[in-house]
């Protein structure tokens, strides 16, 4: 009798674990909205593994051409996680839990006034270290203020930066975006091929 009970009870501890296994991964899944993490002050941790996201473009504004003043004089490198670009593609906006970031880079030794320099290919700017990471960040409740998007700053300076960041003021950057980009979901999306033109990768 015990050796007929044996695989009946194992079968239903099969069962059992399957289901549970099941609505485990379901309820995990449905809590994943966004990789973005705050602490609890409302402070955004520094997002991990960015670089591997899709590269959509790097924008360049250097001092040489802006008398020597310009807010931003490094390249801006700027990556989105796959699954949200995909969602701008099919949308045109992005889906809640979206992290915008965007990495700088001094102009590599600049040689002449304009910031410029000679390379074998010709006389251009070229990337010099990293210099600063800001992150955006979709919420549409968390941000209901600044057109559903959080903005925050790790630090203009060279690695490492720091851990985490406050929300920034709005007149540091959401005022910018809402003057400016408020039709095209907060981005500069006409700064970025991929997006701009959606014909994919």
């Amino acid at each position: 009798m015990k050796k007929c009970l044996l695989p009946i009870v194992i079968g239903a501890g099969l069962v059992a674990a399957t289901f549970y296994l099941h609505n485990t991964k379901t309820v995990v899944a449905g809590t994943q909205q966004s990789a973005a993490v705050f602490d609890s002050d409302g402070k955004l941790q520094l997002p991990t593994g960015y670089r591997s996201w899709v590269f959509v473009g790097a924008p360049l504004t250097p001092n040489g051409l802006n008398n020597g003043h310009a807010n931003f004089p490094e390249y801006h490198h700027v990556y989105v996680e796959k699954k949200n670009v995909d969602a701008y593609l099919k949308t045109g906006s992005f889906p809640e839990g979206t992290m915008i970031v965007k990495e700088l880079t001094r102009v590599l030794d600049p040689t002449f006034p304009d910031g410029s320099q000679t390379e074998p290919s010709g006389r251009g700017y070229f990337n010099g270290e990293y210099n600063g990471i800001d992150v955006t960040v979709k919420d549409s409740k968390r941000f209901a203020n600044t057109n559903g998007w959080g903005f925050f700053t790790f630090g203009h300076h060279p690695l490492p930066y720091a851990k985490t960041a406050a929300e920034s003021p709005v007149s540091e950057c959401a005022g910018c975006h809402i003057a400016n980009v408020a039709k095209t979901d907060m981005t500069w999306i006409q700064f970025y091929p991929l997006l701009r033109d959606k014909k994919g990768y």
